[in-house]
């Protein structure tokens, strides 16, 4: 793992011509990247699995949607063709382990040049990844790619804070962000800082072999950020610490299927168990990119935390 600290450098352009290709692209990290491209005016390929969802998408700027699947190859030979880097991010749902070794190997049969592994990190003191199934999967992932022989880089985020959107139901029913946390203290990262990030990585050389592990910029326990909700929105929101089984009930009402609402009690269970988190600021410092603090990303989205507009759920 490699940790950077140093501030202001300089990094090489990219060069001309390089495709660079998005994965996961509607989903919140990937749909976040494909935008910061827009904004840069620097073309990319975005791949969906569903493209009547994509309209968004291809109403930006230089973006080229491509329909796949990165479980079925054969689906991904024209959206592969050309392509030199690649930000490869899927579902984190149980098939996320096969989804990406796959994607993998079709990448290395295309000649894709160099990988980008969105993965993550939780910012919890001594987390241990074997506790919660997509930190083990990633884990595993990063193993097959690294023996691949491809070129390749790993982000690795913190939550991210727009996760906090899945509790609005709560926060407008009753006025409170119900989690079983007790007094843990976690360090969200913002999807918009983390898209920041992977548009340097993918647009500069320099990258391989680095892994770029990221927080966002404060440790918050849940009444903090109940408090930055309610800050945002005007109305009262507190935290109310809620036992594993009663949150677990509680995803399973709201359509979670039952594997995935096991395996955030499972996350939710460490993360409570060490309840301690550290900010990570040295990938933000090493590309320059300003941390987003959760009260900003509160104001931000004050709509959706109101429950005034629609927010993207997590996928299975």
């Amino acid at each position: 793992m490699v940790h950077i600290c140093n501030h202001h450098l300089a990094f090489p352009e990219q060069k001309e011509g390089v495709m660079i290709l998005i994965t996961g692209a509607n989903g919140r990290p990937g749909s976040a990247a494909v935008r910061e491209f827009a904004r840069h005016g620097t073309p990319v390929r975005a791949l969906v699995r569903d493209p009547k969802k994509a309209d968004d998408l291809r109403a930006l700027p230089g973006v080229d949607v491509r329909h796949g699947d990165m479980l079925w190859p054969e689906t991904l030979e024209s959206v592969l063709d050309g392509v030199d880097r690649v930000l490869m991010i899927s579902s984190a749902g149980p098939q996320m382990l096969e989804t990406q070794c796959t994607f993998i190997d079709a990448a290395i049969r295309a000649g894709v040049g160099h990988i980008v592994k969105f993965s993550g990190k939780d910012s919890i003191d001594g987390f241990d990844n074997e506790k919660f199934r997509s930190s083990r999967s990633h884990e595993q992932i990063q193993r097959y790619l690294f023996a691949s022989g491809m070129p390749w880089t790993v982000l690795q985020p913190s939550q991210f804070m727009q996760v906090y959107f899945e509790e609005v139901p709560d926060i407008v029913r009753s006025g409170e962000l119900r989690l079983p946390l007790g007094d843990t203290t976690l360090a969200p990262i913002d999807v918009e800082d983390i898209a920041k990030v992977a548009y340097a990585v993918l647009t500069t050389s320099g990258h391989g072999g680095r892994t770029y592990t990221m927080t966002g910029p404060d440790a918050l326990t849940m009444a903090d950020a109940a408090r930055h909700i309610s800050d945002a929105i005007g109305k009262p929101v507190r935290y109310r610490d809620v036992t594993s089984e009663e949150k677990q009930r509680a995803w399973i009402q709201a359509g979670y299927p039952p594997p995935r609402a096991s395996a955030f009690v499972q996350l939710f269970q460490e993360r409570k168990r060490l309840g301690r988190s550290t900010v990570d600021l040295t990938t933000h410092q090493h590309f320059g990119v300003e941390p987003t603090t959760f009260a900003e990303f509160a104001r931000r989205n004050a709509d959706i935390f109101r429950g005034a507009t629609d927010y993207t759920v997590t996928p299975a």
